[in-house]
């Protein structure tokens, strides 16, 4: 598989077509909180910086990533998820109110607190801790019934099923079950995956494992494109999906599926952050499938939305503009 795969003149026709698209995203939302400040001496007390506070923001994370990388790119999204009854979900609801992704859909279990990561960065970018504020067991009972009813409700009209795993309780067997009973004909059921719920993910039509969870899935090393080709073979017959997507760093990504098997060679960016880009990748996926993209193509498609996005700082998004113009300067 090569760049000639994707034309420019087809990649402009299926990002004209994002605009409007309907996509679910059903996950395990989160938000990222930044303290930024400035680090010039160590305390006194312990050897640890002392952090000058200078800023704060807040960017929505995990799922709520996606969705808002979805709306970025044109969608129209509806995401299901879970949240506690605290002040953290009302400022994830203002959050994805604010980036056009409809919220109804999120369920509250009054047990758990929402999920929010606080990174205490310097003015350069440079972590200095991290603290999560979360409870990570899975759905059950009413909590579950309930998610797995607001899929259900949601998924009519959808072009794409996008199923974001992060371990944080959103996504059962069950809740999968209820996705891909809902979806409309066509609609691919896409899975960004942890390795413990692999079980979880039969009947998807396409998982994207990075080469650590296919590796830990499959007990194979990959080292070079005959292990990746191996690796997404035996990946596939595990989570039994119909195709595997398998993300590889500097080194491209990995496509294989009943009639493509090949490379996606990564595309050159200056890193400054990878967080989130697993995310664009998804969504970038999802968009495209919907607007009738070949798998192949769809995956080209994530391949430069990758690029770009890693080239800012944080949990960002690309837009149809970003993604255009840079295909078009390669392709």
């Amino acid at each position: 598989m090569t760049l000639s795969d994707l034309t420019s003149a087809r990649a402009s026709e299926l990002i004209a077509q994002f605009a409007g698209l309907r996509v679910l995203v059903v996950g395990d939302v989160m938000l990222d909180r930044f303290i930024v400040g400035r680090v010039t001496r160590i305390s006194p007390e312990a050897p640890v910086p002392v952090v000058q506070f200078q800023s704060e923001h807040v960017r929505l994370g995990g799922a709520a990533n996606v969705a808002n990388n979805l709306a970025a790119l044109g969608a129209r999204v509806s995401l299901v998820g879970i949240v506690g009854a605290d002040a953290a979900a009302d400022r994830l609801r203002e959050q994805l109110t604010a980036s056009a992704v409809d919220a109804d859909g999120l369920v509250v279990d009054p047990s758990r607190p929402t999920t929010e990561k606080v990174r205490v960065v310097t003015e350069r970018n440079q972590q200095v801790a991290r603290i999560d504020y979360e409870r990570d067991v899975d759905a059950a009972g009413t909590v579950e019934r309930s998610i797995a009813a607001r899929v259900t409700e949601l998924a009519g009209g959808s072009g794409a099923l996008l199923l974001s795993d992060y371990l944080k309780g959103t996504i059962t067997r069950p809740v999968v079950e209820a996705a891909l009973a809902a979806r409309s004909a066509r609609a691919p059921v896409i899975v960004d995956p942890k390795i413990p719920h692999l079980a979880c993910y039969a009947g998807a039509t396409l998982v994207t494992p990075n080469h650590h969870e296919a590796e830990t899935a499959t007990h194979l090393r990959i080292r070079n494109d005959d292990d990746a080709r191996e690796a997404a073979r035996a990946f596939r017959k595990a989570a039994q999906c119909d195709a595997v997507l398998i993300t590889r760093g500097e080194h491209g990504m990995w496509l294989s599926d009943r009639t493509v098997d090949g490379s996606i060679p990564a595309i050159a960016r200056e890193v400054a952050d990878v967080t989130g880009a697993g995310d664009t990748v998804v969504a970038t996926l999802a968009l495209a499938m919907a607007a009738g993209a070949s798998l192949p193509e769809a995956a080209v498609l994530a391949n430069y939305a990758a690029g770009i996005v890693v080239g800012k700082f944080g949990p960002a998004t690309v837009t149809p503009r970003e993604l255009f113009d840079s295909l078009k300067s390669e392709v």
